[in-house]
C-alpha cells in the first residue's frame, strides 16, 4: 500500500503525525489501541471502493504529541486543524476499537464536517477502570517505560511461533473456544495477525486511552446527527458487544450490525468479507 507520512505542527506548537493514501471521497480513520497512522486493517477494501484515507496517529501514538491527550476535545481540535490544513470540507469518520471515543467526540463536536460515522468494534462507554485486573495489568505491560519490551517479545514470538501466539492471544479477543476461532482463520489471516503484532506500539497512547475511556460517558452521543453504522462481533471479548448496544441506544437513527464473526478483529477470519459488504453498502447509500 502506497501512502505518504507527514507531520503537522499545530497552532499550540504540538505535532500531529498522519498518513494519506488513495484518492476520492476522504475517510478520517481513528485507529485502535497500540496502533498508529500506519494501521492496515480494512484499508484494502476502502481503497478498492475509491476512497482516500486520512489516518492521524492519535494522541501519544507514533510521533503525535502526548499533550494532545489532555482531553478528547483537545485531540479533536487537532484533528479539525488537520482536515482544515488539507482543505477537506467533510469526511466519513471510521472509528475503531479504542479509537471509538475519538470518533464519537469528533462527530458530536463538528457535525457539519462529518458525512457519516462508522464504529467498528468500538469503545463507546466506560471501558476498563482502575478496579479491573486487566486495567492494572495493562498499566504495567503497556506503560511508556515498558511497552517497547512487551511488543518486542510479542513480535519475536509471533514471527517464530505464529500459531502458538494466535492460540495464546485468541481468548483476549473472542468468547469462542480457541479451536473454533482457529477454524475460521486462513493462512492469510494468520499472516495478517502476525503483521499486526510487528507494527504494534503503545507509546504514551494506550495509557491515555485507558484514562479517557474510563471517564467517557455516552451523553454526547445524542448530539451526533449523521448517518451512523455500528459494526460489532457478538463474540468480541476485548470490547464487549454492550458497547455497540449502548451506542445504538444513544445515537439517533443509528443502524446496528451485530456480526456472527469470531471476535474483536472483524477484518480477519471467515466473516471478514461480510464486514466489507455491509460497510460498502452503507457508504454507497449515502
Amino acid at each position: 500500500m502506497l501512502r505518504s507520512t507527514r507531520t503537522l505542527e499545530l497552532d499550540n506548537g504540538t505535532f500531529l503525525e498522519y498518513t494519506i493514501t488513495g484518492a476520492g471521497k476522504p475517510i478520517l480513520l481513528f485507529h485502535g489501541g497500540h496502533s498508529n497512522c500506519h494501521e492496515e486493517f480494512g484499508y484494502k477494501n476502502l481503497l478498492e471502493q475509491g476512497y482516500s484515507i486520512i489516518t492521524p496517529s492519535r494522541a501519544g501514538y507514533g510521533l503525535t504529541s502526548k499533550e494532545l491527550g489532555l482531553s478528547l476535545n483537545t485531540a479533536c481540535e487537532a484533528y479539525l486543524q488537520l482536515i482544515n490544513h488539507l482543505d477537506v470540507c467533510t469526511v466519513h469518520v471510521v472509528a475503531v476499537s479504542a479509537g471509538g471515543p475519538s470518533g464519537l467526540t469528533f462527530a458530536s463536536l463538528y457535525p457539519e464536517r462529518v458525512s457519516s460515522l462508522v464504529l467498528q468494534s468500538a469503545v463507546s462507554k466506560e471501558w476498563h477502570t482502575p478496579k479491573d485486573a486487566i486495567y492494572r495489568m495493562a498499566k504495567i505491560l503497556f506503560h511508556p517505560a515498558t511497552e517497547k519490551y512487551t511488543w518486542k517479545l510479542v513480535s519475536f514470538f509471533s514471527r517464530t511461533f505464529p500459531n502458538f501466539i494466535l492460540k495464546q492471544m485468541a481468548p483476549s479477543f473472542s468468547t469462542l473456544p480457541v479451536p473454533e476461532v482457529l477454524q475460521q482463520f486462513s493462512q492469510e489471516d494468520i499472516d495478517q495477525f502476525v503483521a499486526m503484532n510487528q507494527r504494534q506500539r503503545s507509546g504514551h497512547g494506550f495509557m491515555l486511552d485507558l484514562e479517557q475511556s474510563a471517564a467517557f460517558t455516552p451523553s454526547k452521543l445524542q448530539k451526533i446527527l449523521c448517518p451512523t453504522l455500528i459494526m460489532h462481533s457478538k463474540n468480541d471479548k476485548a470490547v464487549f458487544p454492550e458497547h455497540a448496544l449502548s451506542a445504538h441506544h444513544h445515537i439517533p437513527g443509528s443502524r446496528l450490525c451485530l456480526l456472527d464473526s469470531w471476535g474483536h478483529l472483524i477484518w480477519l477470519g471467515s466473516g471478514a468479507r461480510s464486514v466489507d459488504t455491509e460497510l460498502n453498502k452503507f457508504l454507497g447509500s449515502l
